[in-house]
């Protein structure tokens, strides 16, 4: 029964695999900007009730795997992780408002979600090492540039 966690009148199972991008997909979540991110996302997931299984904030893009209650709604959550972290980013960096293709969206329309049944450890494994294989294959291609 570990799986599964409580509430007062539902037992449940709803982990998700969630991903979303800046604006542009540009490659500003590092540094302070990454640790600021990761810090909120943990934060507010908490905030929510939902539980942050796995997080990776790499340079362009953000892997989650969350678990959510159900009476969360994912649209709801994301909606609060988008537009809370981006105000708070508009505020703590005012430069990055400053910059003519920002226009107050720090984040790119939309995001991936799918549901985590079975292949959890699986999935698991892709969020924590994805980041390590993209770098390997990133360098193989440079090592053969011209």
């Amino acid at each position: 029964m570990s799986k599964y966690k409580k509430l007062s009148h539902v037992v449940y199972k709803c982990d998700y695999h969630i991903v979303w991008v800046p604006k542009y997909r540009l490659r500003i979540l590092k540094g302070a900007i990454k640790d600021l991110v990761e810090h909120d996302i943990k934060m507010l997931c908490d905030w929510k009730g939902c539980d942050v299984q796995e997080l990776n904030v790499q340079e362009d893009h953000i892997h989650l795997l969350v678990s959510v209650p159900p009476k969360v709604s994912i649209s709801k959550l994301m909606g609060t992780l988008k537009g809370k972290i981006a105000i708070k980013l508009f505020k703590s960096y005012p430069k990055l408002k400053t910059k003519p293709y920002w226009g107050n969206h720090f984040w790119a329309r939309g995001y991936f979600v799918s549901t985590v049944g079975l292949d959890e450890e699986m999935i698991k494994k892709y969020v924590k090492y994805q980041e390590k294989e993209e770098k390997r294959v990133e360098d193989q291609q440079q090592r053969f540039d011209f």
